[in-house]
């Protein structure tokens, strides 16, 4: 496959074209065999459904629509790395993670196609599927049994429909052993019920429905600059004073500390570590995780703080401390001053 004339810019060259002009498709790249799997997982269980699956700029299947939107950065290497640069993350990058996401927006779509929140069993099940929904405030349950596990944070539980598209992709995962996996937990009702439901309309051919290609890469227009700064500014926090009087509990500006180790340093050494033991136990984006942590950076050397304990104490510390942060965050979908 010949390598596209954009892929040997630099990250400021690269950021210039617009998304349009990249010329991307999913054939011939990894995600048309992952998609190619997509669907011989649904031929597997019987179903004639099939997804039509395109590049958009986010994962997404569009209410009431049956196509699947997949990010336009992973039909190419050098793409995924970009996003990465700029978010610190690439979400489906990997084979795994892309199935995870495929089988979670299939169930979105399957459950548009059919109509099945509109089905009185459906709503005695998984919930009204005209609550409201606001997937960055939910306040997840971590040991619930009432609700499947598919993608991180607990998603089932954010909303009915994503609780039935996170069960319907634990039913398509051939290797998921359901049954056994979620024996005694409230969950497993859900699941047959899907079993039960899809075996039902499984052979139901949906054709009529048309297939709107929302967002669709090839016609956006945006530089991938443009992009990203819209990107960004979803994750941006403001962060507020209260962090000073925080940060000069766990670190200090008075003698004898100030001939210790700059609390900015100490930091910067280990913000990588943070942010992966972070974005590992709380929903916020690496990005936004980040971004505080740069802003502790710029407090602690504007306060001239150094460190008053052990590092493995301090170290400690700053993980509770932002772990505390973070949750509260997932809560409430800001940082909020804590008791």
């Amino acid at each position: 496959m010949t390598k596209p004339h954009w892929a040997q810019l630099k990250d400021n060259e690269l950021l210039q074209m617009r998304i349009c002009h990249l010329g991307l498709g999913i054939e011939g790249t990894e995600l048309e065999e992952r998609i190619r799997t997509l669907h011989e997982e649904l031929a597997q269980k019987n179903l004639v459904f099939r997804p039509l699956v395109y590049l958009a700029d986010e994962w997404f299947t569009p209410d009431e629509e049956i196509t699947i939107g997949i990010p336009f950065y992973l039909a190419h290497p050098r793409l995924i790395k970009l996003e990465e640069t700029m978010m610190l993350e690439a979400e489906g990058s990997t084979p795994e993670w892309c199935m995870r996401l495929l089988r979670h927006e299939a169930g979105h779509a399957i459950a548009h196609a059919y109509r099945l929140p509109h089905k009185k069993e459906w709503k005695k099940i998984f919930g009204d599927p005209s609550k409201p929904y606001d997937p960055e405030t939910y306040k997840p349950r971590p040991y619930s049994q009432s609700y499947v596990v598919n993608l991180q944070n607990w998603y089932a539980q954010s909303h009915p429909e994503e609780d039935f598209a996170e069960t319907f992709a634990v039913w398509l995962n051939p290797s998921s052993d359901w049954r056994h996996y979620y024996k005694g937990w409230k969950a497993l009702r859900k699941l047959d019920y899907i079993d039960r439901l899809m075996k039902k309309i499984g052979k139901h051919s949906r054709s009529k429905i048309k297939n709107t290609k929302i967002c669709e890469a090839s016609r956006l227009r945006q530089k991938l600059q443009t992009y990203y700064q819209r990107k960004r500014a979803l994750y941006q926090e403001e962060y507020p004073d209260f962090f000073d009087a925080d940060l000069k509990r766990i670190f200090t500006d008075t003698p004898p500390h100030t001939t210790n180790e700059k609390a900015s340093k100490f930091i910067a050494k280990r913000r990588q570590t943070l942010i992966k033991i972070l974005s590992k136990w709380a929903r916020a984006k690496k990005y936004t995780i980040n971004k505080l942590l740069k802003n502790f950076m710029h407090r602690c050397a504007h306060l001239n703080l150094h460190l008053a304990i052990s590092e493995e104490e301090t170290m400690l510390q700053m993980t509770v401390y932002l772990t505390t942060l973070t949750t509260n965050y997932l809560h409430t979908g800001k940082f909020k001053k804590l008791p």
